[in-house]
């Protein structure tokens, strides 16, 4: 899949999701073969732009190419300077967001609430690629409700407007992430455009991956909260696509190695104590199906230090005694 001139090394994306995807979590999905990993969404206010957040979320020291920057807001002025802003600080790919259905995001007429105009939608999609010099990309709903489902019509504007990719999640707003994507928008979109289609929602296994990308006939497929815990995933998905085969899932023993390397480089990004902090729910993801699961829940979030988080950690995932019981489903 190709993006801009930008050749990815998978059609794998890793979604946008704001207090997950951060930069290390980016770069570990990067690691397992995410051919794309979009940041967290950054305001196009600038007002807010000074806070200790939205700094950490617009620092990409180091990371693998394309850097893919995701920028929200309802302001077709805003949103331009916000996409000049983020490529000077070096966003190789400016990513729009119309797909957050969240309340606050929604109730400035921002995220997916967008949708409901597609004049504003124009407007928007034409500011932003005319500010930049890099590929502008577009993650968009199915529509408002099931009853305005305009997805085709939204995404016919965007490549006219220049975009050069977009990302389709299978609900609408008003489903935010309740009930089952549904796959048949995304497939009318991909008949209508001739730029990449991405295909975005429940994509949990190696197998859904492949029918969403039968079915819909999309470029690539993104995977969000499937990822949490689990960011091998996209090597499952790669090596299915790519020979049929599943791929052997991790050991617990190999689980433990990726969660410290995990831990460190939160603990690095964040310090100590932000990072100690953050860390927790990444923790609970990965040990969510291990056997005592709850009481080392309860242990490690006790942990005040990164020593202590780490050693817990190590501990857990390493017992000998019940490395069989835990092995990672």
């Amino acid at each position: 899949m190709r993006i801009g001139p930008y050749q990815l090394a998978s059609s794998t994306v890793l979604a946008p999701m704001a207090g997950v995807s951060d930069r290390p979590f980016r770069a570990l999905c990067r690691s397992f073969g995410a051919g794309l990993a979009v940041s967290e969404m950054v305001s196009a206010n600038p007002a807010l732009w000074g806070t200790r957040k939205s700094r950490q979320r617009m620092d990409h020291a180091g990371e693998p190419v394309p850097v893919s920057v995701q920028i929200v807001g309802a302001d077709p002025v805003q949103l331009a300077n916000a996409a000049r802003a983020n490529a000077d600080l070096g966003a190789q790919i400016i990513d729009i967001n119309m797909g957050c259905p969240a309340k606050k995001v929604c109730r400035v007429a921002a995220g997916s609430a967008l949708l409901r105009d597609e004049t504003l939608v124009g407007r928007i999609l034409d500011a932003v690629v005319g500010a930049v010099r890099v590929p502008v990309t577009l993650k968009m709903r199915t529509g408002w409700d099931v009853a305005h489902r305009n997805g085709a019509q939204i995404a016919r504007i965007a490549e006219q407007a220049g975009v050069a990719a977009i990302t389709v999640h299978g609900r609408t707003r008003a489903c935010g992430f309740t009930g089952s994507a549904e796959y048949d928008t995304i497939r009318a979109v991909k008949r209508a455009l001739s730029i990449p289609v991405i295909a975005n929602g429940d994509i949990d296994s190696a197998e859904k991956a492949a029918a969403v990308l039968a079915y819909t006939g999309a470029d690539g497929i993104m995977v969000g909260r499937a990822a949490c815990g689990r960011p091998w995933l996209f090597a499952e998905i790669n090596h299915y696509l790519a020979t049929g085969e599943r791929r052997p899932t991790p050991t617990a023993e190999q689980v433990a190695g990726i969660v410290l390397a995990h831990l460190d480089r939160l603990h690095e990004h964040y310090g100590a104590a932000q990072g100690v902090r953050i860390a927790r729910k990444h923790i609970a993801w990965y040990a969510r199906c291990m056997a005592g699961y709850a009481s080392f829940r309860e242990r490690v979030n006790r942990a005040g230090t990164a020593r202590e988080q780490r050693q817990l950690v190590a501990a857990f995932f390493s017992t000998p005694t019940t490395l069989e019981e835990k092995r990672v489903a």
